[in-house]
Formats: C-alpha cells, sequence, structure tokens
C-alpha cells in the first residue's frame, strides 16, 4: 500500500504528545480515524489532525478498510479487548503500556497478532532515549563486562492531584508500578536479561486525590535476582515532593559490571556516566551522534526540546516495521514479560514473600 492509514483509539495526552508528532515525521502515513469516549477529547484531536472521521465505537474505526494499523491510547482495562477485536480485523497494532491487565491477557494478544501475521508494539517510549542505546551497544561489546548490579529510580512530584481513570484500579490495573516502574522493568530486560526472582512493596499514601477516591499505588519498590546472577533495586514514586515531573525530575539508571560501571539519566539524552574498575570515578561520556536518532528517523536531534523529540522515533520504528514487514524492536511479548513481573510484584507485595519468576 503507498499510503498507510493509522485509526487512533484513545486521543489524550499521550496522543497529542508523542503519537502524532512521530506520525508526522513519516512519509506516505495519514490519520484515517479518530476514536474517544469523550467527545470534548475527540472534537480536540479532530482539530489537531485535521482528520474528519471520528467515532465513539471502536469497532467502527476497526471495520473501516482504509484503517491499516491502530494506536491503543485508552484506559489499561480496554487494551486487551481492542487489541485482540484489532487483530480478528486484521490491523497492526502499537499499544500504550501496560498491555493488558494480567501477564495471561499480554500473552494472548502476542501469540495471536504473531499467527495473524501482524506486526505488533509494546509503547515502552523510553527504549528510543539516544543514552540507552548507545548502552545497550556498550553493553554488547563487552565494555561491562559480568552484569553485577542493576538500579533504577524514578521520582516524580505529581502532589495529590486527581489523575482520573490512573487512580481507579478497575480501569488501570496498577498505579505506579504499571504507570512509570513498568519502563524500568523494561529496562532491567533490555539491558541486562530475565529476572530469576524478586519480592516488592507497594504503597497507596493518598488515598483521597483532590477529594476523590485513589485505590492505586503511588509507591513501588523492587528487589530481583536475575537469571545470570546480577541483583537488582527499582524504584518509582509519584510522592517525591519538589522533584518536579515528566523529563523535568529524576530518571535514572546505573548498572555495575565486572570491568566498568554505567550510569545515565534521561534529563541528559546524549551523555552517559562512565567509571572502569579501579578508576578514579565517573565521569562524562557523551553519546556517539549516529545514536542521537532511531535508524531512519528523518527528525533533526537539535530542533525542538530533545527531551521530548526522541519519543517520535517510536512512531517512525512502528511504521518502518510494517512497510518492511518485520517484527518491530519492541513488541508484545516485551510487554508480557513486563506483566509478568508486574504481576509477581503485586502477588509479592500482597503475601510479603519472595516470586519466582
Amino acid at each position: 500500500m503507498s499510503t498507510l492509514g493509522i485509526g487512533i483509539i484513545g486521543c489524550g495526552g499521550i496522543t497529542l504528545q508523542n503519537h502524532l508528532p512521530g506520525l508526522a515525521l513519516c512519509p506516505d502515513v495519514r490519520v484515517a480515524a479518530l476514536c474517544d469516549s469523550d467527545p470534548g477529547t475527540l472534537q480536540r484531536a479532530s482539530a489537531a489532525t485535521g482528520c474528519t472521521v471520528t467515532t465513539t465505537d471502536y469497532n467502527q474505526l476497526l471495520a473501516r478498510e482504509d484503517v491499516h494499523a491502530i494506536i491503543i491510547a485508552t484506559p489499561n482495562l480496554l487494551h486487551f479487548p481492542i487489541a485482540m477485536a484489532a487483530i480478528a480485523a486484521g490491523k497492526h497494532i502499537l499499544c500504550e503500556k501496560p498491555i493488558a491487565m494480567a501477564a495471561e491477557e499480554a500473552r494472548t494478544m502476542a501469540r495471536a497478532a504473531d499467527a495473524a501475521g501482524l506486526r505488533h508494539m509494546t509503547a515502552f517510549t523510553y527504549r528510543f532515549v539516544p543514552a540507552m542505546r548507545y548502552l545497550r551497544h556498550l553493553i554488547d561489546q563487552g565494555d561491562l563486562g559480568e552484569p553485577r548490579h542493576y538500579r533504577s529510580c524514578r521520582l516524580q512530584d505529581w502532589g495529590t492531584r486527581n489523575l482520573g481513570w490512573r487512580m481507579v484500579k478497575k480501569l488501570a490495573g496498577t498505579g505506579e508500578l504499571g504507570d512509570m516502574l513498568s519502563h524500568r522493568i523494561n529496562f532491567a530486560h533490555h539491558l541486562i536479561g530475565p529476572m530469576k526472582r524478586m519480592v516488592a512493596h507497594v504503597k497507596n499514601l493518598t488515598p483521597i486525590r483532590d477529594g476523590k477516591p485513589n485505590d492505586t499505588d503511588d509507591w513501588v519498590g523492587i528487589l530481583a535476582d536475575f537469571h545470570n546472577g546480577a541483583t537488582g533495586v527499582l524504584e518509582s514514586s509519584k510522592l517525591a515532593s519538589g522533584r518536579n515531573e515528566s523529563w523535568r525530575s529524576l530518571d535514572y539508571v546505573e548498572i555495575n559490571g565486572s570491568e566498568a560501571s554505567f550510569e545515565f539519566t534521561t534529563g541528559k539524552w546524549n551523555e552517559l556516566q562512565f567509571g572502569k574498575l579501579g578508576g578514579p570515578g565517573m565521569a562524562p561520556l557523551f553519546v556517539p551522534r549516529e545514536f542521537w536518532v532511531w535508524p531512519g528517523s528523518p527528525r533533526d536531534p537539535q530542533v525542538g526540546d530533545p527531551l521530548v523529540s526522541f519519543r517520535y522515533d517510536q512512531a517512525v520504528e512502528f511504521i518502518h516495521a510494517i512497510r518492511e514487514q518485520r517484527p518491530c524492536t519492541v513488541t508484545f511479548h516485551d510487554g508480557a514479560q513486563t506483566q509478568a513481573v508486574m504481576d509477581a510484584a503485586l502477588h509479592s507485595a500482597a503475601t510479603g514473600s519472595w516470586v519466582d519468576l
């Protein structure tokens, strides 16, 4: 097909911030249809895209022949039924994380999409950070040595404001665990490998947000062992007062190996910290230009805010995978692996015990 038609189901902030600017970078791609349950949100997305085909029923969108692929950016509860309907309709899918409410749902999505020969992608956006990509390259070429420790820390100041569906467990499944720590779990899988066992703790310190009940977690911590013998410590919070939020807040990852240590923060998109065994300490290591944008992306990293614009490469990879008839770099299988850790974290927190993965 010369022009790919994209349907977007869920037209809120993440669609306007990440998905639409990314699609705009892709030649011969157009937004063919929009779907959202809220008429006001739908109207704003229509104005932003110029797309006049709108509906509040995702089945109507999926029935359109001019929609070849979809982006799912709805409350988490709807990811699985929409994805399964889209697979039955023969549509390629980019789905926001977490892709399901439980690991078995996520695995079912992945198996069904594979069987249908469709491209499928989990929106682990931070996998496109240039510093992350360069760090993976350095690990692959052996600079780290044997992995020993992985740690990540995501601290934001969300206060006690109303978070809409994200603070309703039956719609979101989890709070900070799925919202932010899911990314860092995927970081760990990508950089270190699969976890072998873990113990977790979650807290809800804001049962009321702006006068509305909140039954999801706003802090989570995980202690993990990896199959390769490395250890892991992962923490994420919405309640780190004074830390600001989004790309202005702390998003830190450090890996210690037998030969070296590496550190990055998403706030320094083109820089790592690096130290060698027995050396004087950590020092800056700048990311080469060939890692600044995703292969094949037309994005100019020096245009706009680079802490935002790297996210646009996610859509570029999705479109390229469809056109090249190959798996996406980040698939539903990655989403399912992360979901399994999330499920285990909830079980561990509920029982106070270690859980094998």
